[in-house]
């Protein structure tokens, strides 16, 4: 069968990022005889930056790329409009296809692009499959009136309820899916993680990770990897940091908070940015590192978040505020600590402990996020439930 996979925030591997959700997908599909078709925006999201065109790929699928207007933030009425017009000009060319889809995946966010999917599968007679990656609107509960996005949980139910499969990357999306009124088939499907080219675990921590911070002395090797935005706890992270006189803290991403968050770090050489980093690069940080923090709000209305996979992946303890289906998990496997967001003595005092633990079953935790598991599944169910 035809599969297009529809979503414009993924990194791309020929930017020198490791393959994403997205791309891992279309090459489970592809792997399984199919033909995939992968459609994504020629501006990149993460850097704010038109991308070079990238069309047939080595793993076996297409790639179409849609153009996309810039915006300058996360946040902000450009990233509106050119969602809006993204959504147009996506439904515009999909039109102008000679080959019809089978299955239509698309992912939300964002909400008019993959409501525009739904209608197009629809008009071509194909199933129509909503993959939840983030909560949308309810993300923007926490700096935006409720009232004011009314619209947006009109089309986020217009979504759910018209589409033939529901899949989320966590119980949490699956179970909003449903309190919209969703009946239709839904699968869980975490995010991934190539583990042959990513996981170390135990071994990796035994063979290859020097006690240290990475400047000749003892103490915690904190990394931070993703975002610098409105959902992140990441001023309490720098200063239980500069708190703690034997801890480092590397930082890699970029964000709307992060030249506030660099004023706050200034004068503490223990606390490093830089920025966003190639997957080799990425690696290589993570690799230098003992703790992974995920410093999220519980009211984020985020279940397992990407960072979870990297550092698990990576062999790394996690301190965490986020709670729920990530807590869970790092609890299940004792693979760190839980803190209360916003209050640096907690963070302290889970850092300190979580410094001092070994991973329950590392190979096991990190296990939990194989992409190659993960995707194969995820095609399976597709092929039999869709």
């Amino acid at each position: 069968m035809t599969v297009w996979i529809v979503n414009p925030f993924d990194n791309l591997p020929a930017e020198g990022n490791r393959p994403q959700r997205y791309w891992l997908m279309a090459k489970a599909f592809a792997a399984a005889g199919h033909k995939a078709v992968l459609w994504t925006s020629d501006f990149s999201h993460a850097t704010k930056a038109k991308r070079k065109l990238v069309l047939d790929v080595d793993d076996g699928f297409q790639v179409r790329m849609v153009a996309t207007m810039p915006y300058p933030a996360n946040i902000c009425w450009q990233r509106v409009l050119s969602h809006g017009k993204l959504a147009r000009d996506w439904l515009r060319q999909a039109r102008l296809e000679a080959a019809r889809p089978d299955v239509v995946i698309a992912s939300t966010p964002p909400l008019g692009l993959c409501d525009a999917a739904r209608r197009f599968a629809r008009e071509a007679g194909a199933k129509f499959v909503c993959d939840i990656m983030d909560a949308w609107p309810e993300t923007f509960y926490r700096i935006v009136p409720r009232w004011l996005l009314y619209p947006l949980r009109r089309v986020a139910r217009r979504i759910y309820t018209g589409a033939d499969a529901v899949s989320a990357v966590s119980k949490r999306y699956i179970e909003l899916a449903a309190g919209y009124g969703a009946k239709s088939p839904m699968h869980c499907c975490n995010h991934g993680i190539l583990l042959r080219q990513d996981c170390v675990g135990q071994a990796g921590i035994a063979a290859g990770r020097a006690p240290g911070n990475g400047d000749g002395k003892a103490g915690a090797r904190l990394v931070y990897v993703g975002a610098m935005g409105l959902s992140y706890d990441l001023e309490t992270v720098i200063d239980a940091v500069r708190a703690l006189e034997d801890a480092t803290l590397d930082m890699a991403g970029g964000g709307p908070k992060e030249a506030l968050l660099r004023e706050r770090a200034a004068g503490c050489p223990r606390i490093r940015f830089h920025g966003y980093l190639g997957d080799g690069e990425l690696r290589t940080l993570l690799s230098r590192s003992s703790i992974g923090i995920i410093p999220m709000f519980p009211d984020s209305c985020v279940g397992i978040p990407y960072k979870l996979a990297d550092y698990a992946a990576a062999g790394l303890k996690v301190v965490e505020s986020l709670g729920g289906e990530a807590g869970e998990l790092v609890s299940r496997y004792q693979a760190g600590r839980h803190y209360e967001a916003g209050n640096a003595e907690s963070l302290k005092r889970a850092i300190v402990e979580a410094d001092g633990i070994k991973v329950h079953d590392a190979t096991a935790f990190a296990a939990l996020f194989d992409a190659e598991r993960i995707m194969s599944g995820y095609v399976k169910w597709v092929e039999s439930d869709v």
